[in-house]
């Protein structure tokens, strides 16, 4: 799984302009202290068949808390560790958290 890191506000208004292409993006939130968050993002890495169809992005939400809050704020979401969001056309269409977080839960909404 290619993971593109998000470490700016620039770097979401990009994630947000790409996300009208194709069908959208996902970003996983990640707390690099959390043992839940770490099994979260194994099971995604380990069963991901998404890839260049659906560009994954990731944000190490210690390190980057600010562009977290940005996240909840912009996608009108509640800020949670782990979190995965599909974003299209701008939008999230889809989050979830904690070991709800599954590809085939992504499989299903892509769908829908």
């Amino acid at each position: 799984m290619n993971w593109i890191n998000i470490k700016s506000e620039s770097d979401l208004d990009r994630i947000i302009e790409q996300s009208f292409q194709g069908s959208g993006i996902v970003v996983f939130k990640h707390s690099t202290r959390c043992s839940i968050s770490s099994m979260a993002k194994n099971r995604l890495e380990s069963s991901w068949d998404l890839e260049g169809d659906l560009p994954a992005y990731h944000l190490d939400l210690i390190q980057f808390r600010n562009i977290s809050d940005l996240i909840a704020e912009k996608f009108n979401v509640r800020h949670e560790s782990p979190q995965l969001l599909l974003i299209k056309d701008g939008e999230c269409v889809y989050n979830e958290s904690h070991m709800s977080i599954s590809v085939e839960n992504i499989h299903l909404e892509l769908k829908a």
